[in-house]
């Protein structure tokens, strides 16, 4: 399950609440992050986790993949001799190349994704997991990266790197075994974004787009006439009164605002929409993960 979406939406608080949905229900399941990002392991106040399979509670395991120690891995499985692995990474040529060869570091990261999800693991005592999401880069890099294995592929038209970058389009685009979900605000821009995303994971990259989570969705506290009602306190004499009645005011506008912007987004995308609530606490930890992981489906 690949969970994308615009900056700042919330994708690794979606992406851990699957994952506690999913162990619940005794699926053993890993979290992948991208780029050596730590987000999961600050939530689960955790000390970083790294390029490890780190289990964070009952069936739920974390890994933040590294491209260089994805290189390195890759690396090593192909030539299958630690000796001349490190003799090839000591190569100033070989770490030049590597380095300047654009979408390479995508490339592995796939590749290690892929890795994890194999019930024949390929690196030696490698968990077996039922379920792998990732939380993917934001929007528009995001589409670039999940594009990455086609692009070698026609690059490389032959060839180890030809077959591998097709074996992982293939993976990303089998919708009997990979889905996508697409993370949301109630706002127009991150609205506007996520229809135009999932257009290009469908159209562009050929992925599944299973599900589109609006977060952040403020509570309806008034009905019509209970705000006509506050609109009067609003106006009245007494200070303390008139500031709560506009404090209210405030959060009812704005709940209804975001209704509106719920009913654009339905309109807009093909696939489902799955509303998760605003949470009013300072940090989220896996208490809050836990919460958000009971209104998912």
């Amino acid at each position: 399950m690949i969970v994308t979406g615009k900056g700042g939406v919330g994708k690794t608080t979606v992406a851990v609440a699957l994952g506690l949905r999913a162990a619940a229900e005794g699926k053993r399941t890993i979290v992948c992050e991208v780029s050596s990002q730590e987000n999961t392991s600050r939530m689960f106040d955790h000390t970083a986790v790294g390029f490890h399979e780190v289990e964070m509670e009952e069936n739920l395991w974390s890994i933040s993949i590294d491209p260089d120690e994805s290189m390195r891995e890759y690396v090593l499985l192909q030539l299958k001799v630690r000796a001349m692995r490190d003799m090839l990474f000591r190569s100033r040529i070989f770490n030049y190349l590597a380095a300047a060869t654009p979408g390479l570091k995508e490339l592995v990261t796939i590749g290690k994704i892929w890795e994890l999800a194999q019930l024949d693991r390929k690196v030696k005592s490698g968990r077996k997991y039922d379920l792998v999401i990732v939380d993917a880069p934001a929007t528009g890099h995001g589409v670039g990266f999940l594009q990455t294995p086609r692009t070698f592929a026609s690059i490389a038209r032959v060839g180890p790197i030809h077959s591998q970058a097709q074996t992982l389009d293939r993976f990303i685009t089998d919708h009997e075994n990979t889905g996508t979900a697409i993370v949301a605000l109630p706002e127009e821009m991150p609205v506007n974004e996520s229809a135009a995303l999932e257009r290009e994971l469908r159209d562009e990259v050929g992925v599944a787009v299973d599900r589109v989570y609006l977060n952040g969705l403020y509570p309806e506290r008034f009905s019509k006439p209970e705000a006509e009602r506050l609109e009067g306190l609003a106006d009245g004499e007494d200070g303390a009164v008139r500031a709560a009645a506009r404090a209210a005011l405030s959060e009812h506008r704005r709940a209804r605002s975001q209704r509106a912007q719920l009913a654009r987004l339905r309109r807009r995308v093909e696939a489902p929409v799955k509303t998760l609530p605003f949470l009013f606490e300072p940090e989220l930890g896996p208490e809050a993960a836990r919460r958000l992981s009971r209104r998912l489906s």
